[in-house]
């Protein structure tokens, strides 16, 4: 696992409503101490995303019960725009 795959987990965890205030502290620290705050090279900016995992990820959206109907009615407007 690469440093910008285990910087984005922490990342990920601080997003994460269902993470304890102490796990969220945790991954604080650890980007703060091993991940200059989460700036890591090789990390993947928007632009530099592999459509193929773009489009998968918003077919997921789409059948995700737990996601608004909002949020998969963008998802499958950016499928049809192709705005991967």
């Amino acid at each position: 696992m690469s440093e910008a795959q285990i910087a984005g987990g922490h990342k990920a965890n601080l997003n994460n409503p269902n993470t304890s205030e102490e796990s969220k502290q945790h991954s604080r620290e650890v980007l703060d101490n091993e991940f200059n705050g989460g700036d890591v090279a090789g990390s993947v900016d928007d632009h530099e995303k592999n459509p193929n995992n773009v489009a998968g990820g918003l077919k997921a959206t789409m059948k995700n019960p737990n996601v608004s109907d909002e949020a998969k009615q963008r998802a499958k407007e950016r499928l049809e725009n192709n705005e991967l």
